[in-house]
């Protein structure tokens, strides 16, 4: 499926397997039967297809910040941060990332870096929120890529760089903010030069400790829980 639909394709999980769907032409039916032989079917879909999947992705709303995607309205009233469904991973919908803008509303303004910044939503909402200046780093070049287009979408200044959080030097902060594994954040968490650090991207089953860090504050959503941590006086 990945060679003949390489723009993508929709699984669908069943009681008794996966269903692999593309929506496609006459051309790409030929292809599938070709490939597939009798295990394909095709059926006709409504006009307006190819514009479907937009209708999965929701805005959501936490406190003042609204997120959400570049085909639908913010309220007037909103810091509105755009993320376009894209290469990398974090549209704003996923409650990790609700409950960390959730925690960061309630912080005193400063320096703030992002850890893993995937799409970059969680140091852009932080730029909007007023933190500055604002550095997002992660390991993978396609998030930094991401991270800036959006960043300059949304007329803010973040500063991104491409680094290791587990192995290479981070720069110091008042705030960071990492949503990633509760083990990936354990590790992180006891490398970083900050006074407060927002914890997320693991169930609320998972008990979290960091080194050199105490947890004041939980909050939860969904099932995911998002931590708050202040540096050992």
């Amino acid at each position: 499926m990945l060679e003949l639909f390489p723009e993508g394709f929709e699984e669908i999980d069943h009681r008794d397997g996966v269903e692999l769907v593309a929506y496609t032409d006459p051309s790409g039916e030929e292809r599938l039967w070709h490939a597939f032989s009798g295990a394909a079917t095709a059926e006709d879909v409504a006009e307006g297809w190819e514009d479907r999947w937009r209708d999965f992705h929701r805005p959501v709303r936490v406190g003042s910040v609204w997120i959400g995607q570049s085909w639908q309205d913010p309220p007037a009233d909103a810091l509105a941060v755009v993320i376009d469904p894209g290469r990398a991973f974090g549209t704003g919908a996923h409650a990790t990332t609700r409950l960390c803008v959730e925690l960061l509303i309630g912080l005193d303004r400063g320096s703030l870096l992002d850890v893993g910044c995937g799409s970059g939503v969680l140091g852009i909402a932080a730029a909007k929120l007023g933190f500055a200046p604002v550095i997002a780093v992660d390991d993978d070049e396609q998030a930094v890529a991401v991270t800036r287009a959006n960043a300059v979408a949304n007329g803010v200044e973040v500063e991104v760089r491409q680094a290791d959080g587990l192995a290479d030097q981070l720069p110091p902060a008042d705030v960071a903010v990492a949503n990633i594994t509760q083990a990936v954040v354990e590790a992180v968490g006891a490398r970083l030069d900050c006074r407060t650090l927002v914890t997320s991207g693991y169930l609320v089953a998972e008990d979290v400790h960091i080194r050199g860090f105490d947890r004041v504050e939980r909050v939860s959503a969904e099932g995911w829980a998002a931590d708050l941590h202040d540096r050992h006086a």
